[in-house]
């Protein structure tokens, strides 16, 4: 049996996507933001209010930086989505996160966060959204395994659970993309 609850912006998983951008004084800001995603195979697109400093910050300095929040800094990430960057300038030294220069994007990466996407600003499109051109993505080590590659294991990313308003960290392995499916032929 289902039970209907309506229309709802439910929609799992929803990653936690920490934006890094500089700030006017060029001390870095970042922000919680869980509804983004791929906008096409190089791109994403950000659902961003135009109040945010962080939406301003993009649009003046052209670029972004997308880190995805994992368990280990599940506070952190909490944290820069509850406070504005708008009456808070020492945001992130309260969230101890340490910003380092992209060498692709004018935006901050966070040393903390090991999984990054480096953005260019393109546009806003006609539903107001943020669209960036992916121009690079960055891992720290500590995330890769020894063939080189991403170890969600190591990684741990964390996902937004909008009906009780819960982060969760996605699971192990379960099947392999575009083989397993290949047993119902």
């Amino acid at each position: 049996m289902r039970t209907d609850f309506g229309v709802k912006s439910w929609f799992y998983p929803l990653p936690v996507l920490i934006i890094g951008t500089w700030n006017p004084d060029g001390t870095a800001d970042a922000m919680n933001a869980a509804w983004g995603g791929l906008y096409d195979a190089d791109k994403v697109v950000l659902c961003l209010s135009e109040d945010h400093c962080t939406t301003r910050n993009i649009r003046t300095n052209g670029a972004f930086t997308v880190s995805f929040a994992d368990a280990e800094h599940v506070t952190a990430a909490d944290y820069v989505g509850l406070v504005s960057g708008n009456s808070e300038p020492h945001k992130m030294e309260k969230a101890h996160f340490h910003p380092i220069k992209s060498a692709h994007v004018n935006a901050p990466l966070i040393q903390e966060l090991p999984v990054a996407l480096e953005c260019r600003f393109l546009k806003v499109n006609e539903d107001g959204n943020i669209i960036g051109q992916i121009v690079n993505v960055s891992m720290d080590e500590r995330v890769l395994d020894s063939d080189g590659k991403l170890d969600m294991e190591k990684f741990r990313p964390i996902a937004f659970e909008p009906a009780n308003n819960g982060y969760h960290v996605l699971g192990g392995r379960v099947g392999n993309a575009f083989r397993d499916g290949s047993k119902c032929k």
